[in-house]
């Protein structure tokens, strides 16, 4: 498990292929390899990896399985290349972030990059499959780092985050441009809410699910539009359910089968 606070870079050594395995070295900053031990995990770029040996005190070794290259940006790691790295949460340990699994769900491009004073707006593209796990002041975990939602917009398919000094300082995030991709791991509580919801809707309409889907398409709205996530970086909320009433753009007519 881990934070999403970054605890620092490290720098790409080596990298070599084996048959549906990659290893890299990677050279971290002294003191972080304190204590690790083969078979520890540790969040490279948001991607929870496994210590397959330690070379010595900055240095250590780690495997990237054929699935990880496949749905990571590690596909296209190269020598000399910065990385963000964390050690895994300890128990009882203090989290500022939000807990991460270090199980990337997709990678994608960066759409825009604003400069505002010392501050930086990052807008990133939002494939379509998960689209309904973003949301205004959500967590979101972009390589490696536990960021909000500032701004997304489903229906256009990007997100916004905005960089504060401290994290373009300890991370990575500040020299990467338009065009370049990152990882992105969705909010798993975030995702089970919206899951569980979308599951009871189909189950309680039955043979008027694709009816509904339908209808609000034509309608330019999203199932997901129409729930009330709880804002996790906030005071706790009330769990997430439909609205009360059908929302003002949608006929109750529509939802006649006759």
């Amino acid at each position: 498990m881990f934070t999403g606070i970054v605890q620092g870079t490290a720098v790409v050594e080596a990298v070599s292929d084996n048959v549906g395995i990659r290893s890299i070295v990677l050279r971290f900053a002294p003191g972080f390899c304190e204590d690790l031990q083969v078979g520890a995990s540790v969040s490279v770029n948001g991607v929870c990896l496994t210590a397959t040996s330690i070379m010595d005190a900055v240095r250590s070794t780690f495997d990237v399985a054929v699935q990880s290259l496949a749905v990571t940006t590690l596909d296209d790691i190269e020598l000399g290349e910065s990385v963000n790295v964390e050690r895994a949460a300890k128990e009882g340990a203090e989290n500022g972030g939000h807990i991460l699994s270090g199980h990337v769900d997709f990678k994608t491009p960066i759409l825009e990059v604003v400069e505002i004073e010392s501050n930086k707006r990052v807008r990133f593209q939002l494939p379509e499959d998960f689209r309904g796990y973003i949301f205004r002041k959500g967590y979101v975990a972009i390589d490696g780092c536990s960021l909000t939602v500032s701004h997304c917009d489903k229906r256009a398919g990007w997100f916004e985050v905005w960089l504060i000094p401290e994290t373009r300082r300890v991370t990575i995030m500040d020299g990467k441009a338009e065009g370049a991709y990152v990882n992105i791991e969705i909010e798993r509580q975030t995702q089970v809410i919206v899951d569980t919801v979308r599951d009871s809707v189909d189950r309680a309409l039955g043979s008027l699910q694709p009816l509904l889907y339908s209808i609000l398409e034509q309608r330019g709205v999203l199932l997901e539009d129409l729930l009330r996530l709880p804002s996790f970086r906030e005071a706790p909320a009330e769990p997430a359910k439909l609205p009360a009433s059908i929302p003002s753009n949608i006929s109750t007519e529509d939802l006649d089968p006759e």
